[in-house]
């Protein structure tokens, strides 16, 4: 399976998933700290996400912008495995971001007009894939 065969999998397996499990590190005491949270997708594989400017995660990508994922579980593909870049979306464009969220997680409306919500921007860096579509399961990593 080439490169563009992969990200195709990889995008329309991300596209049916609505939760994911954010990790980031905590640098005080330099242990990892996860959370479940709801996300939307963007062109490139690109994740976004929103958060609390009080909660312990948005603290840590204050410091390092590193994260990681691993996204939904389905019998038939898996899961997926995402590291990447989070980067603060500037507030004048926090509406346009809280709209794709709302799009695919419509109980995320709820956060939208909260004073200390926040929006991020990842940009993956590295992804895999496990498919277990095929016998033996197989798996497809793509570094970008």
């Amino acid at each position: 399976m080439n490169d563009v065969e992969i990200k195709s999998k990889i995008s329309d397996f991300i596209s049916k998933q609505k939760l994911t499990v954010i990790a980031t590190v905590d640098q005080a005491n330099n242990k990892p700290e996860s959370a479940c949270i709801a996300f939307a997708e963007r062109e490139n594989l690109e994740l976004i996400f929103g958060t609390s400017n009080l909660s312990r995660k948005y603290q840590n990508l204050q410091k390092n912008p590193h994260v990681s994922f691993v996204i939904g579980w389905d019998p038939t593909i898996g899961t997926v495995q995402y590291e990447g870049i989070a980067q603060e979306v500037p507030l004048e464009q926090k509406d346009a971001y809280a709209q794709i969220m709302i799009a695919k997680n419509p109980r995320s409306e709820k956060f939208m007009k909260r004073e200390d919500q926040r929006y991020f921007l990842v940009k993956p860096t590295w992804i895999r894939i496990l498919d277990m579509s095929v016998q033996p399961d197989v798996t497809h990593e793509i570094t970008l």
